[in-house]
């Protein structure tokens, strides 16, 4: 019993230093071996005792990657997706962001590249090829692309 309790009372110390997914959790019992019957129950405790909540966790992964990082929908999907992470929960997540600044931000970044890109004097062609590889690369959609840089370029 002493094993259990102070195995639970190092993953809540680990799940309250910041949100965590169930697969984070689950890797680090099993990293302090804690395995079988007993990693199920100390999941379920931390569940039941709300230290481990995916949605929250999900929430919090978009609202980081977003805000800090300017990641697209797609690139932030496909880490929760890589977390192991339901797909309810990435959709709850995915919630915590405003369509308007989305697509406000998207412009915004393109317009900056756009500058930085003609500075160095490239044409048309290459320059909308760049734009949307950029932009890809951070996780958009190819339609939300298209539909920015065509307000860019003009």
């Amino acid at each position: 019993m002493y094993f259990y309790e102070e195995n639970l009372k190092k993953l809540q110390r680990f799940c309250t230093y910041q949100d965590r997914c169930h697969s984070e959790v689950r890797s680090k019992l099993i990293k302090i071996k804690v395995y079988g019957d007993t990693l199920e129950q100390i999941m379920a405790d931390l569940i039941k005792d709300d230290f481990l909540n995916e949605e929250r966790y999900a929430r919090s992964y978009v609202r980081g990657k977003y805000r800090q990082s300017k990641w697209g929908r797609q690139k932030i999907k496909q880490g929760l997706k890589a977390k192991q992470v339901s797909e309810y929960c990435i959709k709850k997540g995915l919630l915590e962001i405003d369509q308007a600044e989305y697509m406000e931000y998207l412009t915004e970044n393109l317009s900056k590249k756009k500058d930085i890109y003609e500075g160095r004097g490239l044409s048309n062609y290459p320059l909308r090829s760049k734009l949307f590889q950029y932009a890809m690369s951070r996780g958009f959609t190819s339609e939300e692309i298209n539909n920015v840089l065509t307000d860019v370029l003009e």
